[in-house]
């Protein structure tokens, strides 16, 4: 019986990268995520641009392993995934970047929701703006928000809802328990509860004609030396001192001559306020007190005003998608095509690596699986340290330093020059 002849379907290999790529053939299932190629994030003439850049890449990747010469043992779609991956790289990166120049500008912004591809998704979805492109306006970042704690504590604006409550005194009751006498009123049940209040201010009415004493024609921008108050008149010594001493000066006299030049004073302890002396038939109507609620560090005031503790914490939830791929420039290109240069001469190495050795007749021929998986890594670190690199060198505060380095320089250079002499 004779031997069938058998004619194979292929003389050649299936799994062999063409020397060109095709735009038709960079879909979303030939790509691991498909960022760039779906029309909820893109607009259509965006996809087509990424869509060219993967299938050039086939070419240039085709190129550089030496396709014309040895076959390279990938397909199409293994380029057009790491094109993607390396596109996906090059935004991480860049957003990295510019997350930890601006953190401190943003902290307490508005943040967003993403879906697993890094994209804004629902309400938050704006295709007509990318916060990851903008340059944020220079608001003394975190220092504000500090501030803000300092002007709390004095009473000067600030981030807590500051409330006001009154008692009326009883005849021959010295102690009152401010705590219990918020938290049982029907008034701030609410917002008070059973919180610790924070007693900022007591006081009665006054005369107010006690002011007269408070530098001379009422003390605008000026204010005499409070240490001489009571001692003899200073009206003809002033200081000029910055607005905001003034306002803490006022403070401070205030409460004064709301206790010391006064039949009354009060000793605070415990949110619980003695009176002095003993209240009489013929002492004040009624105490007044400011206070403010105790509470977490990240809770919001239960005023209902954004104070900015659900917004922005960390660099995790700055609202910064997918760079767009048309926005970024020929330096940023040319860095996506390099990265997925060495992408695939990692997955060239990984899948030669499995047939370290092809025996032949009296022979065998080794494959350089794991250099190129050696090189490939190495060049992926040297690509991201060199784009790092650049990154930290144009942060904003090492921008300020090169500006200030050729002001500096140019004055120099314009001391040399001789000053003009006039002749009339």
């Amino acid at each position: 019986m004779a031997l069938p002849v058998l004619i194979p379907a292929s003389n050649s290999s299936k799994s062999i990268l063409p020397p060109t790529g095709s735009v038709v053939n960079v879909t979303t299932s030939s790509l691991p995520f498909g960022v760039y190629v779906n029309s909820d994030y893109w607009s259509a003439s965006q996809i087509d641009l990424f869509k060219k850049g993967a299938a050039e890449e086939v070419a240039f990747v085709y190129k550089k392993l030496g396709g014309d010469v040895l076959d390279i043992e990938i397909v199409e779609s293994q380029v057009y995934s790491a094109y993607e991956e390396a596109t996906l790289e090059y935004s991480y990166l860049v957003n990295l970047h510019q997350g930890k120049n601006i953190l401190s500008k943003v902290l307490g912004g508005s943040t967003g929701s993403f879906d697993q591809k890094g994209q804004l998704t629902g309400s938050d979805i704006s295709t007509a703006e990318h916060i990851e492109l903008k340059f944020p306006r220079f608001n003394l970042g975190y220092a504000t928000t500090v501030g803000k704690g300092y002007s709390t504590t004095v009473l000067m604006n600030g981030t807590e809802t500051i409330y006001s409550g009154s008692f009326q005194p009883v005849a021959g009751v010295q102690d009152y328990d401010l705590q219990t006498i918020i938290s049982s009123s029907a008034e701030f049940s609410s917002s008070v509860g059973s919180k610790r209040i924070n007693i900022k201010k007591v006081y009665y009415k006054t005369v107010g004609a006690s002011w007269n004493f408070y530098g001379y024609f009422g003390g605008l921008n000026v204010v005499g030396n409070l240490s001489t108050y009571g001692q003899y008149a200073d009206d003809s010594t002033f200081e000029i001192i910055p607005v905001w001493q003034n306002k803490l000066q006022a403070m401070a006299y205030e409460d004064a001559i709301k206790t010391r030049v006064s039949d009354w004073s009060y000793q605070l302890r415990n949110n619980k306020l003695r009176l002095f002396p003993v209240p009489f038939q013929s002492g004040p109507d009624r105490f007044w007190f400011e206070f403010t609620v105790a509470s977490d560090a990240w809770e919001e005031d239960s005023s209902g005003v954004d104070s900015g503790i659900n917004g922005i914490n960390n660099i995790n939830t700055v609202p910064f998608q997918n760079i767009p791929y048309d926005k970024i420039n020929s330096m940023g290109k040319q860095w996506i095509r390099r990265y997925a240069l060495a992408l695939c001469k990692e997955m060239l190495g990984h899948i030669r690596s499995k047939f370290a050795n092809i025996p032949i007749p009296n022979e065998s021929i080794t494959l350089n699986g794991t250099a190129l998986v050696s090189e490939g890594k190495a060049e992926q670190k040297e690509l991201k340290d060199e784009l790092m690199k650049v990154l930290d060198e144009t942060t904003y505060d090492k921008l300020i330093e090169k500006d200030v380095a050729i002001a500096e320089g140019s004055s120099k250079v314009q001391a040399f020059a001789p000053n003009l002499i006039y002749v009339g």
